[in-house]
């Protein structure tokens, strides 16, 4: 086991569509429907990675950010080589 890699992630809430907008800075930027509330956002986010690198859902963890736009997730069982190639 063992395998993971951090993502840094920036995010817009309450986007016209969820999509994967490319990258940003030294991560990527995600655009998502969902609003800013009741950590709606957060999931959609979560959703959205674990189906482009294709992941179980639990696979994956905000490790911060979580009331903010720039987020790390950390995904368990995919390597930081894998997660950039299924990213990009």
């Amino acid at each position: 086991m063992g395998l993971s890699t951090r993502v840094r992630l920036r995010v817009s809430p309450g986007s016209r569509k969820t999509e994967l907008a490319g990258r940003h800075g030294g991560g990527w930027k995600i655009r998502v429907s969902a609003p800013p509330e009741d950590g709606r956002a957060n999931d959609a986010v979560l959703d959205l990675l674990a189906e482009r690198v294709g992941l179980p859902r639990r696979a994956l963890t905000i490790v911060s950010g979580h009331k903010a736009r720039d987020k790390v997730v950390e995904m368990t069982g995919i390597d930081a080589e894998e997660a950039e190639r299924k990213l990009s």
